[in-house]
């Protein structure tokens, strides 16, 4: 029997940034449409802080402010709008603001429109270690506030709401009349790269978008402000790597017990608070009034324990998170109930200095605001690509002991409007990669370097015993005793530089 054979035909070879660019352009939706694209300078995708801020940043500039812009956010931006709480109600969704973000959103006009009494600058913070109580107390000195701190005040930071950002940011972005288009409860259906027809523009190195409306975008530069797990990040083909760290963050709202024997100036001159356990870190924030949020860094089994409890059980778990030994505090985690009862009769026998400074007892948890989510660290490998930059979370992920998740998100936007305004004052396409390398390159090394800081922190804290907990003691005491470092410390943590 005669065997045929069959020749197959050879597949073309297709390098790797070829067979990218391949399928990105060749993937399609049903939901795409076949009009021409609406065409803007920067589409922005992502309506969070970051997103506002940078249409706002660019808006108030005088050199980008007639780019055409468009920001697309899934939720609806309505309520955000008009977003109105009582006096003696917070959202746990609050952020620490660092004196150079609170600059910076004053510049581009946003901070006038804040709600103030929403919002609480804390002077002081007092952190230590909770396994052998070592301290390092955070303050500007009066001799340094000219020339240390960037705002030339003794805040070290500011607490407000997302929430309150948010409708700031919105309210300033409204007093733009012209060329900014928000497309909100709009989601991205599919990102693609445009295609070169011959009866119209040459648009096929452009990004273009088609969302849930039927609309299709084509953007010159398109900005992934779009947390996590990014889309643009996604479609730019850009890796993001890092790790988790098998905590998760409890966040809450509090109230304190009353400081009747406190000044009105003290009163306003508040503290905030951190202790690091071997299980993660928990820090209590000063809010206006007897108000604070609650932030604690926990294993995952005790943070869905921590959800369980009741009121009075859950106010006595952080109460002892800063009064009582770690060894104590594992096994209150291990009480179905009656943690109340067992801070009170282990309490007279913890070893407090009289000196030591402590928080103010936790009363009461606002109703529903106790909440949590996994802790992570992740790092773009770049933040930008042809015609794509990435910033905020869509970029970096960092552990939320430092708090400064948000004053990252904001420092990138900085960087980038500076780069931005550098291309348009140059005659340059703003979506050129050569036009965003200085953004990548500033923006990247910067928060690596916090990245990492904050990483190893992490990883050092909770080691519960043994030789490095004497090592670390020391150097915290070391850095507390030394004014000129603790404040070289204060200014990079305050965004201020070296």
């Amino acid at each position: 029997m005669k065997t045929v054979s069959k020749t197959l035909p050879k597949r073309p070879y297709v390098c790797l940034s070829c067979a990218r660019t391949i399928s990105r352009s060749t993937r399609r939706y049903a939901t795409e449409s076949k009009a021409s694209p609406e065409i803007y300078d920067v589409v922005c995708v992502g309506g969070g802080p970051a997103g506002l801020s940078l249409l706002t940043a660019l808006k108030n500039s005088r050199q980008t402010s007639n780019l055409k812009l468009a920001l697309i956010e899934s939720q609806d931006l309505a309520p955000a709008r008009t977003w109105q709480l009582p006096p003696t109600q917070y959202s746990n969704r609050a952020s620490s603001l660092t004196p150079t973000s609170k600059a910076f959103l004053t510049e581009i006009g946003a901070w006038q429109h804040i709600q103030h009494s929403r919002v609480q600058p804390y002077h002081e913070m007092q952190v230590w270690d909770g396994v052998s109580n070592s301290r390092i107390e955070f303050d500007w000195p009066s001799s340094s506030q000219q020339q240390g701190s960037p705002t030339n005040n003794k805040t070290i930071a500011y607490m407000t709401e997302n929430s309150n950002l948010v409708r700031t940011l919105l309210t300033r972005l409204s007093e733009f009349d012209d060329n900014v288009t928000i497309l909100d409860k709009t989601k991205v259906s599919s990102i693609t790269l445009g295609s070169d027809e011959p009866s119209s523009v040459n648009l096929s190195s452009w990004p273009h978008l088609t969302l849930s409306n039927g609309r299709t975008l084509a953007a010159r530069l398109l900005v992934g402000a779009d947390g996590f797990n990014s889309p643009v990040r996604t479609f730019a083909g850009i890796d993001s790597r890092g790790w988790d760290y098998d905590r998760h963050g409890v966040v809450a709202t509090v109230k304190l017990e009353d400081n009747s024997l406190a000044s009105s100036e003290e009163e306003q001159e508040k503290t905030a608070y951190q202790r690091f356990l071997p299980t993660g870190p928990v820090a209590l924030l000063a809010l206006p009034g007897p108000y604070a949020t609650l932030v604690w860094s926990t294993l995952p089994q005790h943070a869905a324990h921590l959800k369980t409890l009741s009121q009075e059980d859950f106010a006595a778990m952080v109460n002892a998170a800063f009064r009582l030994s770690p060894v104590d505090i594992k096994y209150m985690h291990t009480l179905p109930a009656g943690q109340a009862d067992e801070l009170t009769w282990r309490e007279p026998h913890a070893r407090l200095s009289a000196a030591a400074k402590i928080p103010r007892r936790v009363l009461t948890l606002q109703e529903g605001s106790v909440a949590s989510f996994p802790l992570r660290m992740r790092h773009a490998d770049t933040y930008v690509g042809e015609r794509v930059a990435l910033v905020g979370d869509a970029a970096h992920t960092i552990h939320p002991l430092a708090g400064q998740g948000l004053n990252q998100g904001l420092g990138d936007v900085q960087a980038l409007v500076r780069t931005l305004e550098y291309a348009v004052a140059h005659g340059w396409d703003v979506g050129a990669g050569m036009s965003l390398e200085a953004y990548g390159r500033e923006r990247y090394a910067a928060n690596h370097r916090l990245l990492g800081v904050v990483d190893k922190l992490h990883k050092l804290y909770a080691v519960g015993g043994g030789p490095l907990v004497g090592l670390r003691s020391w150097g915290l005491e070391a850095v507390n005793a030394v004014g000129p470092l603790k404040q070289f410390f204060m200014r990079q943590a305050a965004g201020g530089g070296g």
